[in-house]
């Protein structure tokens, strides 16, 4: 069995969606004063590694607590587009995989882009779905579709076409996954996102793990 962490580390100066304060760590108790050792965490809940929750875009969506624990673990699959040079997620691109996704949980999207995480290019030029696509894959009985960008969107985009009709699907979202490398791309695998339980939860930092039995 082979186990991957696929979840960025999250600390005070890490790259966060253009407009969103970074987290704050901040030091509550120490050992010295008070005999144990306590942070105090302040951060969007959106930040690092995390999924989207359907209430996220839509006025009547479920958030992550009202989903059953199952929602967030099932079987995955990657589809390598690192190598294609291409920044838009078509259908044209995804179709022949039909087959696959009718068989799995998660379907993961491996760009490439996690390798300029830190770097400013980050934020700009990555791979996104179409809407087409979107609704393409809002056919399937997905719990989530992942991506190693900031968004599944098009960061030039105001509306979030592609999160609105996933999510309206009940299909959460996970963006910012990274070392998609060390998983072998030509079978399925175990995937794990589990959220923090938190009411009324519109999203959530998770740690995103890779099972390969």
């Amino acid at each position: 069995m082979k186990v991957t962490d696929l979840s960025h580390l999250i600390h005070s100066s890490m790259p966060v969606f253009p407009g969103t304060e970074q987290p704050i760590f901040q030091r509550a108790n120490t050992l010295e004063n008070d005999g144990f050792l306590e942070a105090k965490i302040t951060m969007y809940s959106h930040t690092g590694t995390h999924i989207d929750a359907p209430a996220h875009m839509h006025l009547n969506g479920p958030y992550l607590d009202e989903f059953a624990i199952d929602k967030f673990i099932g079987t995955a699959i990657i589809l390598d587009f690192s190598r294609s040079n291409t920044q838009v997620l078509d259908i044209e691109s995804i179709i022949s995989h039909e087959e696959t996704i009718q068989t799995i949980d998660f379907l993961i999207l491996k760009t490439g882009w996690s390798k300029y995480w830190g770097n400013p290019k980050y934020y700009k030029g990555f791979p996104y779905l179409t809407e087409k696509s979107a609704k393409w894959l809002s056919q399937f009985a997905l719990k989530g579709i992942g991506i190693d960008a900031i968004s599944i969107d098009d960061i030039e985009s105001s509306s979030f076409p592609v999160h609105k009709i996933l999510l309206e699907k009940n299909i959460i979202i996970i963006e910012n996954l990274t070392n998609l490398d060390s998983i072998d791309t030509k079978g399925s695998f175990l995937l794990s996102v589990m959220p923090l339980k938190t009411k009324l939860a519109d999203g959530s930092p998770v740690r995103a793990i890779a099972i390969e039995l």
